[in-house]
């Protein structure tokens, strides 16, 4: 059981962090629009995996990211984001399909997207994957690679060489009917795949799509019944609440000014993992992660110019 006042032991490994799946454009709404009227849009580094890689390499840690794009001008402009983020390309798989897209409207709230897949799923396994996820403490994932094949392959096949090697994996179970295969829900092999990880962080809206209706304590027991070691629900400005299922935990929101929500999940996903592995107690590591999700919220985008974890542990007195 993972506890609170303790830091989680990580293996001494050559990478900090593999996450695996996603790498896409958003295309967002230049304005706040919830009436889709807007027509002009801005190109953006996007899918959560990625996300998490290049602002965890902000925060002052080693990343690696493996995705498939399309053999395109949206496919490069990817590639080269992550060079100039100094991050190894070398798990960027091009593939012959146009790279994914998800068309956003700005919003304070939780954004409405499109999704326009291709490329995306098409990420195999290969020796180069296993070796890096062998080689990292942490090994993260979303519920984009597993809601289509060959992908879901691929990660299947990571979850099994990274328990071999009792590695620290991590899922978001960011679960959209939208993006699942034609006459398939989705939602048992989710639900199927909590027990196999050791952190799940769910947002309120996740919870309510997998399990229906419910208060955010019994949304905790949903995923504890289901096998989950930590749990991580984020309630949106209501704050957190978090289990080891031993102990529950309320976290208020360190958000004072909102501007646009995207990816402010996968800014706590990277805050965390950083402390993670900076060797901070988990529950420090968490209110890190609630803090890097803060400073975020204050700009446009998935991704912004994140100072090192430190820098931002002051900021917030933490």
């Amino acid at each position: 059981m993972f506890e609170f006042e303790a830091s989680i032991p990580l293996s001494d490994k050559k990478h900090d962090i593999l996450t695996v799946g996603e790498l896409l454009i958003d295309m967002m709404t230049t304005e706040y629009d919830d009436s889709d009227q807007c027509d002009t849009y801005q190109k953006l580094f996007g899918g959560s995996p990625s996300n998490i890689a290049l602002n965890v390499k902000n925060l002052g840690i080693n990343p690696l990211v493996a995705s498939a794009v399309g053999d395109d001008g949206l496919g490069r402009f990817l590639v080269n984001q992550l060079q100039q983020a100094d991050i190894a390309t070398n798990l960027i798989q091009s593939v012959d399909d146009s790279t994914s897209m998800v068309v956003i409207t700005k919003s304070v709230a939780t954004p409405i997207p499109i999704f326009y897949r291709g490329a995306d799923y098409q990420l195999a396994y290969t020796s180069g994957l296993a070796d890096a996820a062998i080689n990292s403490k942490i090994v993260h994932f979303s519920c984009w690679p597993i809601s289509r094949v060959p992908s879901r392959y691929t990660i299947e096949s990571v979850m099994d060489t990274v328990r071999k090697h009792g590695i620290l994996l991590g899922f978001d179970p960011n679960y959209h009917p939208m993006i699942w295969q034609k006459g398939e829900s989705g939602i048992d092999y989710v639900k199927s795949m909590i027990g196999k990880v050791d952190i799940v962080k769910p947002s309120e809206d996740d919870a309510e799509r997998l399990f229906g209706k419910a208060s955010p304590e019994r949304y905790l027991e949903h995923f504890l019944e289901l096998g989950a070691k930590l749990v991580i629900l984020t309630l949106g400005k209501e704050g957190a609440i978090v289990s080891n299922g031993k102990e529950t935990i309320v976290f208020d929101s360190l958000a004072t000014q909102v501007v646009d929500t995207t990816g402010a999940g996968d800014a706590f996903w990277s805050g965390f993992y950083a402390a993670l592995v900076k060797g901070y107690p988990l529950k420090q590591a968490l209110f890190l992660g609630f803090a890097v999700s803060a400073y975020k919220l204050k700009y446009t985008g998935a991704i912004v110019d994140l100072p090192h974890l430190e820098v931002i542990k002051e900021k917030y007195g933490l």
